[in-house]
């Protein structure tokens, strides 16, 4: 009988990032990637095409595909089981950083037909509430220990709980951002507000994780942690790293509704002819 090879349990980031392909990810990611390239070609051809899709928007699209290859299809994904932070840093890089990339490759004009099937569906998909009650179930019942201890037991929570996080979060980055206005009638101050709202939940959670005495998670407690860190530790680095990854898109809430109270009081009125 062979020997089980025993987990390196201080990996470098050379170490974490050799390739493990995972289809669940890669099939879908790379037939989404082929569509984007094949109207990208098709919009370069005409001048129009190419002022509405510029390079900058391409750009932000193929880093976002870049860093969801990397968080899906590398050795990474294989080691969260050793340790909660390693777990957390792949979930907030598909929550947090990959969603608004994709989004802002978007390009502009997006032509639907107001009426078509493609305009209703999206126009529920991208509504606010609709959007916010998804990404709060996903946040709160995975992080909930009775729904993230059943996830691991019936050996969802390693594929199921990423594509959970990177699909509701598009649908909030989706309103944040508002990439087809034509479907998506918003306010800057309804999209500011709905940003802080979106927020809540994930930064409720950290806290939890910041200030439990104990681990929280049965899967966690007696787990031989990565990089010599003790379980609790673990919890509370997780903790951190989810507080800190909502930050930019608080920010950027806080930003919006700023700029719709100066709208409000006027300030983009053009100055009076002396």
């Amino acid at each position: 009988m062979r020997t089980p090879t025993p987990i390196n349990l201080d990996p470098t980031l050379l170490d974490l990032l050799i390739p493990a392909p995972d289809l669940l990810f890669l099939v879908p990611t790379l037939l989404v990637t082929a569509f984007y390239l094949w109207r990208l070609f098709l919009a370069c051809r005409t001048p129009e095409g190419r002022a509405r899709w510029p390079v900058w928007r391409a750009v932000m699209f193929g880093l976002g595909i870049l860093l969801l290859l990397i968080t899906t299809q590398s050795r990474a994904a294989t080691m969260t089981g050793s340790s909660m932070a390693l777990y957390m840093g792949r979930l907030m890089l598909l929550a947090e950083i990959v969603p608004p990339l994709l989004v802002l490759g978007i390009p502009r004009g997006v032509k639907i037909r107001a009426r078509g099937a493609a305009a209703r569906t999206l126009g529920v998909l991208l509504d606010p509430w609709v959007a916010l009650a998804v990404w709060s179930a996903v946040i709160i019942f995975w992080n909930v220990p009775a729904g993230f201890n059943a996830s691991v037991v019936t050996n969802t929570a390693a594929a199921l709980l990423p594509a959970l996080y990177l699909l509701s979060s598009l649908m909030v980055w989706s309103v944040i951002l508002r990439p087809l206005p034509g479907v998506q009638p918003a306010s800057m101050g309804s999209r500011g507000g709905f940003g802080l709202l979106a927020a809540i939940p994930m930064m409720a959670v950290a806290s939890v994780w910041l200030y439990a005495p104990n681990v929280l998670y049965t899967p966690y407690v007696n787990a031989l942690c990565l990089w010599n860190l003790s379980p609790l530790q673990n919890q509370q680095l997780s903790g951190w790293i989810m507080m800190l990854a909502g930050i930019p898109a608080l920010a950027l809430a806080f930003i919006q509704l700023f700029q719709w109270l100066v709208e409000l009081s006027g300030g983009n009125e053009a100055a009076p002819p002396t």
